[in-house]
């Protein structure tokens, strides 16, 4: 009977060790305001295995209290500042409105804090570089909110894609379209705040053409509706080396459609949700041959957001910095930009060397 107690001891004792141990190994997140999105990611946190969410930070302390009694972060800050000053703080999440993202990303890096902020990542190139440079001198790793980068399904697209299946790939064409209420608060129809379709939506499909080609897009041309100063929406091109093209529209005012084709000399993928998956439970995406014949393909049911930051926090705890998602963030913006300056001009504007 005593033998029996003293396993059951040591076994209780062992499973407190171990629990205490992945809790010291958790990356534990700040949250710098109480943006809708930041319920979606602040859940996420909550949810990946290697996070741990601490504390949020609003202007307004009790907004503050209010988010943090809701969604389980047990100390609330009247201040973004306060939440840097935290010692016990490894990373940060940012969703704030775009033209506050350099300032903040700069003082957390210098805070020595990691970085993961929405997108997109700034108003411009000159603010990205500043601050990535400023995440590199305090060794810091930066990542964008670009949530369908980390879904599994997204990799085994990139696998098709790779493989030959479809021939070489010539075209993507891509659609980002919500319709979004004109309010006041609405932060999208600002353009001091960084708002617009291009900056906002635009920012995905941009993306999602980077990742088809593995490239920068040599010229680019836009054409945009306008409203309260802002892009509303938008029509783009985008011409690649070896004769590829990319196109794409985005915009506040249509229903909701979030999807892409790849298509190539004897195939294409296509994927109607691919910024999130319409059934989480049974991501998919089909292929189509040239004979007509189509393969639907079913990916793992997973939280985006979730396998997010779950690899954020795998980066650091890895503790080497991971450039890919420094490069893939900047490559985005020079794109943006480039679009910007077309619709200023009118005319086609070629992607400049960085």
């Amino acid at each position: 009977m005593m033998g029996w107690t003293i396993f059951i001891f040591i076994y209780s004792f062992g499973c407190q060790f171990e629990s205490e141990i992945a809790t010291m190994n958790k990356v534990r997140f700040g949250v710098l305001g109480t943006a809708n999105i930041a319920t979606k990611v602040g859940q996420a946190i909550k949810a990946a295995a290697s996070a741990e969410l601490v504390s949020i930070g609003s202007r307004n302390l009790e907004l503050a209290k209010a988010w943090g009694t809701q969604h389980g972060a047990p100390r609330a800050y009247g201040s973004y500042q306060e939440v840097l000053a935290d010692e016990s703080i490894e990373a940060v999440y940012i969703p704030l409105p775009p033209s506050l993202h350099c300032e903040w990303t700069v003082r957390a890096a210098e805070a020595g804090k990691h970085v993961l902020c929405e997108k997109p990542t700034a108003l411009n190139t000159q603010e990205v570089a500043t601050m990535f440079a400023a995440c590199k001198a305090n060794g810091v790793q930066f990542m964008d909110g670009t949530m369908w980068s980390h879904h599994p399904r997204t990799a085994e697209m990139k696998t098709v894609l790779t493989s030959g299946k479809l021939g070489r790939l010539r075209r993507i064409t891509s659609a980002f379209t919500v319709n979004i209420a004109d309010t006041p608060q609405q932060i999208r129809f600002n353009p001091a705040l960084g708002g617009g379709a291009i900056y906002d939506l635009g920012w995905y499909c941009i993306r999602a053409a980077l990742w088809a080609f593995d490239e920068l897009p040599q010229r680019v041309y836009a054409t945009a509706e306008y409203h309260r100063g802002v892009d509303i929406n938008a029509a783009v091109m985008m011409w690649f080396s070896s004769q590829r093209t990319a196109a794409f529209d985005c915009g506040f005012d249509m229903g909701l459609r979030k999807w892409f084709e790849v298509a190539g000399e004897e195939g294409n993928l296509v994927c109607d949700d691919f910024l999130a998956p319409t059934n989480i439970d049974a991501p998919r995406f089909w292929t189509h041959g040239e004979s007509g014949n189509s393969e639907t393909h079913l990916s793992a049911g997973v939280v985006q957001q979730t396998e997010m930051v779950q690899r954020f926090c795998e980066i650091v705890r890895e503790g080497t910095l991971d450039e890919r998602w420094f490069r893939e963030s900047f490559d985005t913006q020079r794109v943006v930009d480039t679009l910007m300056k077309s619709l200023q001009l009118k005319r086609e504007v070629e992607v400049e060397d960085a």
